[in-house]
């Protein structure tokens, strides 16, 4: 086959001489999308490059403005502001309500006006909420803030989800959202030190903790301004790609990714999700995945706390258990690529979860204090990858791009509303250890690891069922996205495992 022959020329239609069980593919089994593999590695590795970086520090931030409110707490901004009773719970909890309600709305406008313009903007907003947090001088003004950066990060990781689709095969997603979500982690380490820095600012000024609130929220600020100009609204657009490169994105995503890529959103045809069995199943994991991820990212100060150690330390030592999370996240997503394979995984997570939870609310303190920081590990360990491999796993099985914005808007968000539930478990008359809370969320994470296990055993059935029907053995990279508009009604889909 000439390496040079145009993109357009190539068909992935079985000729007749060609066995209609045996799609072509390359030498990896994937269907045949492109002739020269080497100039499709090197336009990966230009989205790498380009986009991957930039993305990654703006999550990065969004993690900072989420979650800084847990280490403001160690340096009593609680007290500062004059919390009463259950007041700061509150304050956690009120963040998921605009959270949950405006992910939907939002993701569909981003799909509508385009992600390259729509998430700076939301950088834009939730930095210029952190910097208002910084002024706030009690408790209602606190209040209202939490409600509007809820409103203004609610479609941020959706978003960027389905941005990423439009870039991305199936089979390259899950390790480029692993990049990109580590940053969350690398946010919660940062933020650790951070807090740890700016905690030693000696002086009679302002309280160290508004300090937090100002470097954060302007870094977010300045940075989305950047952001505005630099992302590209789509590969076909794209300024550092040439005229044969774009025709490659197209191709690829056409392929594996998307039934219609770059197709007009409708909202009629894209609620059509919800009448497939298999989205409730993905929602019931995020649900249990969100009470966990929601525990470490807003609690684990807190739990850290149960240590001794003093303020400072205690920031401190949230770095390393974060920091591990992201490798042990990496490691996860790079492997769950290479074997495509997503629920595994998944239920490994999950059981990570379990386990450390469980240890540290099993272990006498100080008398076994270093089992008890090792399963801290053990908790971000089981949150990180999930976290990505879920909305890899449901991605990946919906090749109509407004569908994929709408579960993701729904599915992602409820996962952070059960933000809620971690928020009022973990109660001051259960301090130091919070052992109702903890074996709480093991719960949830015992239950998530069940459900994706039943989930990923169902897929492995039918797809073995759809196979014996058609007299021919695939798999799901065997199938062009472009056939699979239809998901699971049509007779040549098979699930992304």
């Amino acid at each position: 086959m000439d390496s040079k022959k145009d993109i357009r020329d190539i068909s992935i239609s079985p000729t007749p001489s060609q066995d209609p069980s045996n799609p072509p593919c390359d030498g990896s089994g994937e269907v045949v999308a492109v002739v020269d593999h080497a100039s499709e590695h090197a336009l990966c590795l230009k989205f790498d490059i380009r986009l991957m970086p930039v993305l990654a520090i703006m999550y990065l931030f969004n993690a900072l403005d989420k979650g800084n409110l847990g280490n403001a707490k160690t340096d009593h901004m609680d007290r500062d502001l004059d919390f009463e009773s259950n007041q700061y719970n509150i304050l956690l909890s009120v963040f998921y309500v605009p959270y949950v309600l405006f992910a939907p709305p939002f993701a569909m406008l981003a799909k509508k006006y385009g992600p390259n313009k729509a998430l700076p903007t939301m950088m834009f907003c939730f930095g210029a909420f952190t910097l208002l947090a910084a002024s706030c001088r009690n408790w209602g003004g606190m209040m209202a803030v939490r409600w509007f950066l809820g409103m203004s990060e609610a479609a941020f990781f959706p978003t960027v989800i389905y941005y990423l689709t439009t870039f991305y095969r199936r089979g390259e997603l899950a390790r480029r959202l692993a990049v990109f979500y580590a940053a969350s982690n690398i946010a919660n380490a940062f933020s650790g030190l951070l807090a740890f820095g700016v905690f030693q600012i000696q002086g009679e000024g302002l309280y160290n903790w508004r300090y937090l609130f100002l470097i954060e929220g302007g870094a977010s600020a300045f940075f989305s301004v950047f952001a505005w100009f630099y992302l590209p609204k789509s590969a076909a657009e794209a300024k550092f790609l040439g005229k044969k490169e774009k025709e490659l994105a197209f191709h690829r995503i056409q392929v594996d990714s998307s039934s219609v890529v770059n197709e007009e959103f409708v909202l009629k045809d894209s609620l059509k999700i919800f009448r497939h069995p298999s989205t409730y199943a993905f929602l019931a994991i995020e649900i249990c995945l969100g009470v966990p991820l929601q525990s470490v990212a807003l609690f684990l100060p807190q739990i850290v706390a149960a240590l001794k150690y003093s303020t400072v330390k205690t920031n401190l030592y949230t770095v390393a258990p974060n920091v591990t999370g992201a490798i042990v996240l990496l490691v996860v997503a790079f492997t769950s690529d290479v074997t495509k394979l997503r629920f595994p995984f998944i239920a490994l997570g999950f059981m990570f979860t379990f386990v450390g939870f469980v240890i540290f609310a099993t272990t006498t303190i100080p008398g076994q204090i270093q089992v008890a920081y090792f399963s801290c590990f053990m908790m971000t360990w089981g949150t990180s990858a999930p976290s990505v491999l879920l909305s890899t796993w449901y991605n990946n099985n919906v090749a109509h791009e407004g569908k994929r914005v709408v579960l993701t808007s729904v599915g992602v968000p409820l996962a952070n509303l059960m933000g809620v539930v971690s928020s009022n478990i973990f109660l001051p008359r259960d301090e130091p250890k919070y052992v109702p809370a903890l074996a709480t969320t093991a719960i949830f994470g015992a239950t998530g690891c069940l459900i994706a296990l039943c989930l990923g055993t169902f897929m492995v059935l039918d797809n073995g069922k759809r196979n014996r029907s058609e007299g021919r053995n695939m798999r799901a990279r065997d199938v062009p996205t472009e056939r699979l508009r239809e998901g699971p009604a049509s007779a040549e889909f098979r699930w992304f495992l």
